[in-house]
């Protein structure tokens, strides 16, 4: 035994060899929305499955109405896009839709969209508001919250 601890002992201090351990991000906890085409209760259970399948999903809901899948958990929003396209559904995208409240001009060119689910617009530049925009100086000076406006009626 010793000459064994001797020989591992002359190798490990003249020829060390670096060994880089590759670090893993974290991914943290998300949700990820994905807009995928589902036509009957075969798509919907070969998306479920395959989805719930992942390292790291912990719930998936798939909503056949919105044409939306929902997966939470400690995911990477490319791999479960990659994975629900594997299934066959190759026009899947992430869930480009926000909410009707969330937009300043819901019917820009960019932002409306007739394929919508009721209550969505999608997310373009020119449905935003402008900061500082010229909207809302006109807005403020009429605001209840402004107490000069009186004065300006």
């Amino acid at each position: 035994m010793g000459a064994l601890n001797f020989l591992s002992g002359y190798f490990s201090d003249h020829f060390y060899v670096s060994i880089r351990k590759r670090k893993k991000r974290k991914v943290m906890q998300q949700t990820v929305n994905i807009k995928v085409k589902i036509d009957c209760d075969g798509c919907e259970r070969k998306i479920k499955n395959a989805v719930s399948s992942m390292k790291g999903a912990k719930s998936v809901e798939v909503n056949r109405k919105m044409h939306k899948v929902t997966v939470s958990g400690y995911v990477d929003p490319k791999k479960v896009l990659k994975k629900v396209q594997s299934t066959g559904k190759k026009k899947a995208e992430l869930w480009p839709y926000v909410p009707y409240t969330m937009v300043a001009y819901p019917y820009a060119a960019g932002a409306y969209d007739k394929r919508a689910p009721p209550g969505f617009v999608r997310k373009s530049e020119q449905a935003q508001a402008q900061p500082g925009g010229t909207d809302d100086k006109l807005m403020s000076l009429f605001s209840d919250e402004n107490p000069n406006a009186c004065t300006i009626m």
